[in-house]
């Protein structure tokens, strides 16, 4: 059997486990695993090294207009190049829907930008903002089949937010469909409630942004959000979880057999409020919603990711330059109410968890797999394509120097933000290889594809139990669990 090119001596590491075996890969899929396989046309010695399957981030915002009208400072070129320069071999970022828009349009105009650009494959979430009888009955079903599994909807931004009733509409849509719907819970009331009177009494610096954005906001959307979705009868995927509060409420639920998951990022884990308290303008570096909390809540967030109670370590990455296109629209005089939120990590993602996490001992490898590539595609109809090293998977794979020193700088990434909140942090650990569907995309810290080469996923769905009495929600037991398995209709 003759290889196109195989990884050999290396440890491969899956989320259920490593072993020293050789990778064979053929006409871009893993061909075979196992010792002493004879060499390919091309062979990666990975001896001392980890081989991974490549990261899988589902959470990242990529030549996408925002609620204020920014479009974000990485098209699909950049951001896929600094994802794959990061480890990672897919992402899933978001075609949005405005208010006035039309989902067919919007979906047109992102396939149009991505398979232009990209240099690793994607597929994409909707974010649903006008969910009218034309949306929920037409485009959004449509869309559903036709490969797009999941979408977001948000309880807070004026312009974005759904009410209750409207949210029970998409979840009613999503659970006929076999969708799961994405949520960002914060009381949208309670923010507006605190932003408001703290800018009449002058309170106006990026700092101010997380006194506003209070952990009860999250707290509260995060429980009201769970109840739709029981009263639904829909699984439920609250993402950027940032605080020990919703933390409870989810495993709460979990314990109950509700399926509900969660998702945390980078900022959550690395940042806190304090960074956002910075002279000037600085703090808004650190500005995303919800913002940075403190020590307590990332060592929950920490165990939370280990237990499971957390799904998944997403980026969130939302590139917006520190200047008047992004952060400071008004310049100096932007008060934390008009700045963008969000911060760029796309790059940044897996280095920061593997060096502070399986180079501390606070995760195992096996764990780190899992949170950053294995559940991500289980969880959104990819799986066992990507997220696992397994015959007959895509070869998607980084090759970790797990002893590697990499001192974090806006210079040395990849994106087109012009900073990270990461500035000056070293990490320990980095993907040295990543390779996308049996292609070399990165070695030797250089690119080796061309735009347009990833290639659009369309995934499955999931298959959720549902409870047999009537308006109960979702079945109290075991087999609500089942929630996760996923038919493949690619």
């Amino acid at each position: 059997m003759t290889f196109d090119f195989t990884i050999r001596h290396g440890t491969v590491v899956n989320a259920d486990g490593a072993a020293s075996v050789d990778i064979g890969v053929r006409d871009g899929v893993i061909a075979a695993m196992e010792p002493g396989l004879p060499v390919g046309l091309r062979d990666i010695d990975a001896r001392g090294r980890f081989v991974l399957p490549g990261g899988v981030d589902s959470h990242c915002h990529v030549e996408q207009l925002s609620g204020m009208g920014l479009m974000c400072a990485d098209d699909f070129y950049s951001a896929t190049v600094s994802a794959a320069f990061g480890g990672n071999t897919t992402i899933i970022p978001f075609g949005a829907q405005h208010r006035g828009n039309a989902l067919p349009e919007v979906i047109a105009d992102y396939s149009r930008r991505a398979a232009e650009k990209a240099v690793i494959d994607y597929g994409f979430h909707l974010i649903l903002a006008n969910p009218d009888e034309q949306t929920l009955r037409v485009d959004l079903p449509q869309a559903i089949r036709d490969g797009i599994t999941s979408f977001k909807v948000f309880m807070t931004y004026d312009a974005l937010k759904l009410d209750d009733f409207q949210m029970l509409d998409v979840l009613d849509v999503a659970r006929t469909e076999g969708a799961l719907v994405m949520v960002h819970a914060e009381n949208h009331d309670m923010i507006r409630w605190l932003a408001q009177r703290l800018v009449e009494r002058g309170h106006k610096a990026p700092k101010y942004h997380a006194v506003a954005h209070t952990p009860l906001a999250e707290a509260e959307a995060t429980y009201r959000a769970i109840a739709l979705s029981q009263l639904a009868g829909t699984p439920l995927m609250i993402v950027h979880v940032s605080t020990p509060e919703a933390i409870r409420t989810i495993a709460a639920a979990q314990a109950l057999g509700v399926p509900i998951y969660g998702e945390t990022c980078p900022q959550y884990l690395f940042l806190t409020a304090e960074d956002i308290d910075q002279p000037g303008m600085e703090g808004a570096k650190f500005c995303c919603s919800p913002p940075p909390r403190d020590g307590v809540a990332q060592d929950a967030l920490w165990e939370a990711l280990k237990t499971g109670v957390l799904r998944m370590y997403s980026s969130d990455h939302a590139p917006y330059r520190f200047d008047e296109t992004g952060k400071l629209p008004h310049g100096n005089k932007t008060s934390f109410k008009q700045m963008a939120n969000g911060v760029p990590g796309l790059e940044a993602r897996l280095p920061l968890l593997f060096s502070a996490g399986v180079n501390t001992g606070r995760m195992t490898m096996e764990q780190f797999v899992d949170v950053s590539a294995t559940q991500h595609a289980r969880t959104y109809g990819l799986y066992p394509r990507k997220g696992v090293l397994a015959v007959g998977s895509d070869a998607d794979i980084a090759v970790w120097n797990a002893t590697r020193e990499v001192t974090l700088s806006a210079s040395m990434l990849h994106d087109r933000v012009g900073y990270t909140p990461y500035e000056g942090r070293t990490v320990t650990g980095w993907p040295e290889i990543v390779v996308s569907r049996g292609r070399v995309v990165v070695e030797d810290n250089a690119l080796h594809v061309e735009a347009g080469s990833g290639a659009y996923l369309r995934r499955g769905t999931p298959e959720p139990v549902l409870a047999a009495s009537s308006g109960s929600g979702w079945m109290m037991g075991a087999s609500a669990h089942a929630f996760g398995t996923y038919r493949d209709e690619a």
